[in-house]
């Protein structure tokens, strides 16, 4: 089999199209001549989140491509097949050409994977394809859907029920953003920069749990003053606009990092510069950028960590964390401070309340701490003959 080429899911980009053998061409009501062409069609109609729509080719294109190495198209998938391509999501074989490093998506050495799949984002996959089927279903190019099969599909195919754990714990953040402000002689001014840089972008990830797009698109102007408070104005998942407020904590870091770049005082309405900079100072960094600065800063700390005989647990975290982490941990330790559950929603901008009580881990705790109540018993009988 072929290197995995990117597949053409838009018409910017040229790639690999999966012909299709016409099929109950008179039930189809959308205008498409490939599978690939019909996913590109479902898409489209996530044009208006960029964000979603990205998620959702990365997964529709590992479908087809793995669906082209075995010589199938969309209308061949069975329950069986599924299966198959559950079990290749865990661990994509060979992996020469499957899995790889981060590349431009028509880079000769670019692969569809970094590595095989955890549960959760399997099951991630999963629910993006299922839904992918059923709107096919419903345009007409294919007959049925597989996922109708699946047996146990509404325990494997729960996204709600999963309680967060891809967090930093307190302990382990107090101490990463004390390796972050650990002051050290910094040799010349870009790695002075650079230091300020990682320190604003992690305070603003912990204070106002952005999401890694809306980092990288943040203009100094969405920092806005009303009636003397300090919010955030952020155009977020799905288009929608929000406003958060500002912590004291966010207002020093922003003041910091606008010294760094020489600015003067807090920004102002009609600022539209970037806020997270490249090396010039003036232009912004793109989200693989920003993606590849923050995961850098986790293995730093983690080599560092591991130097100071760190917990074990820990070092492995660090390693593992990608930037989405620093949003769960940011969300995960306002609803542990108290920030009420309305509150802790609204912030996060979480379209149902059910997603925001995935990060409350106080009644585990306490949960925890009555079962201590259970024990095999208080004291020794005095008597181990007295009858019962």
């Amino acid at each position: 089999m072929p290197n995995p080429v990117a597949i053409s899911l838009s018409p910017k980009e040229k790639g690999v199209e999966i012909e299709r053998l016409p099929l109950h061409s008179s039930l189809e009501r959308i205008e498409a001549k490939s599978d690939a062409e019909a996913v590109a069609a479902w898409l489209a109609e996530y044009q208006g989140s960029p964000q979603t729509w990205k998620c959702y080719r990365r997964e529709a294109e590992r479908l087809l491509l793995w669906l082209a190495s075995q010589r199938y198209q969309l209308q061949d998938i069975n329950r069986e097949m599924l299966r198959q391509f559950e079990a290749f999501l865990e661990n994509p074989q060979p992996a020469t050409q499957w899995v790889g490093p981060t590349r431009p998506r028509h880079h000769p050495q670019w692969r569809p994977f970094r590595g095989g799949l955890s549960p959760a984002s399997r099951r991630q996959s999963l629910v993006i394809l299922q839904g992918m089927f059923s709107w096919l279903v419903e345009a007409g190019w294919v007959s049925h859907n597989p996922f109708v099969l699946m047996r146990d599909k509404s325990r494997r195919l729960n996204n709600q029920a999963q309680r967060i754990e891809r967090y930093l714990e307190r302990a382990l953040w107090e101490w990463l953003w004390g390796w972050i402000n650990m002051s050290v002689a910094q040799p010349n001014e870009r790695t002075r920069y650079e230091h300020a840089r990682r320190r604003f972008i992690f305070g603003f990830a912990y204070l106002l749990a952005p999401r890694i797009s809306e980092m990288s698109n943040a203009q100094m102007g969405d920092f806005q003053q009303s009636e003397g408070r300090w919010w955030w104005v952020v155009v977020g998942k799905g288009s929608k606009l929000a406003r958060i407020p500002l912590p004291n904590d966010m207002l020093d870091c922003l003041s910091e990092w606008r010294n760094a770049l020489s600015l003067r005082g807090l920004p102002q309405p009609d600022d539209a510069t970037p806020v997270i900079r490249a090396l010039d100072k003036q232009r912004g960094i793109s989200d693989n950028q920003l993606y590849r600065l923050i995961r850098k800063a986790f293995f730093d700390a983690a080599d560092a960590l591991e130097e100071q005989g760190g917990k074990p647990s820990y070092i492995q975290a660090l390693r593992q964390a990608t930037p989405h982490w620093l949003r769960h941990t940011s969300i995960t330790h306002q609803a542990q401070s108290g920030i009420s559950l309305r509150y802790l929603a609204e912030s996060a901008r979480h379209a149902r309340i059910e997603t925001t009580t995935r990060y409350l881990h106080s009644e585990e705790a306490e949960w925890h701490q009555e079962q201590q109540q259970h024990r095999l018993g208080e004291t020794a009988p005095k008597d181990r003959n007295e009858p019962l």
